[in-house]
């Protein structure tokens, strides 16, 4: 895997959606689901090289759903790297069943709730840990505010203004981890209903209600935020 360190990269939001992930690079007319597998099969032959350059290109996606899920950017990379190594270790297991980039995506969702459980833990077991108020985001807030950018329907122009920016992604960071989840998975990596099904093991049927009860619950964190500062 290369030793440069993680990037993030997005393009511009749309409403109540978080800013998509640039697509993987392609190679010359070569998709990206036909390159992962010529570099599995490749890798599962013993080319070293095909390992290095099938993770090279999802390092920065991977990373970008650590950071938005965690809010934490040194967090978020240790995350990546675990992940990647739990990528590295099941890639002979991998049975094709899913594409190559979806089963990725989920080895590190995974990580990432089960992360985000352990802290839950750790926060109820703590009585003295501090509990965020409005105006004064947590360093995962400030975080999530540089990375994240959400917008709000017939708000575009508001949504520039740096205050904005803060509230919308303090509003994302108080949701729950499986809403925080599931909007990642359908606004920022694009994937259709099916896919999030699979990746999160809910029905099918019911994951688009579920988006749209997180992107209400999102809005609803969000009115809070600019209420509590106007009272």
């Amino acid at each position: 895997m290369s030793a440069q360190p993680f990037q993030v990269g997005a393009q511009a939001g749309r409403p109540l959606r978080l800013r998509k992930e640039a697509p993987v690079a392609r190679t010359d007319q070569e998709d990206a689901d036909t390159r992962d597998k010529r570099l599995l099969e490749a890798h599962r032959n013993g080319d070293a090289a095909a390992l290095a350059e099938l993770l090279e290109g999802y390092q920065d996606r991977l990373y970008g759903v650590c950071l938005r899920m965690l809010g934490d950017r040194e967090r978020a990379r240790d995350l990546a790297q675990d992940a990647m190594v739990k990528i590295i270790q099941g890639l002979d297991r991998f049975d094709g069943r899913a594409k190559l980039s979806t089963w990725m995506i989920r080895v590190t969702m995974n990580a990432c709730l089960s992360e985000l459980r352990k802290l839950r833990l750790r926060r109820h077991a703590s009585l003295e840990a501090p509990t965020a108020r409005s105006g004064s985001g947590t360093a995962g807030d400030s975080t999530l505010a540089q990375a994240i950018a959400i917008e709000e329907p017939g708000v575009e122009q508001r949504v520039q203004d740096g205050e904005d920016r803060a509230d919308v992604s303090s509003a994302l960071a108080r949701i729950t981890p499986e809403q925080r989840a599931i909007l990642i998975l359908r606004d920022m990596q694009g994937l259709d209903y099916k896919t999030i099904g699979d990746l999160l093991d809910i029905p099918g049927g019911t994951v688009k209600s579920r988006i749209f009860r997180a992107r209400v619950a999102l809005r609803e964190r969000l009115e809070a935020l600019r209420s509590a500062r106007t009272e």
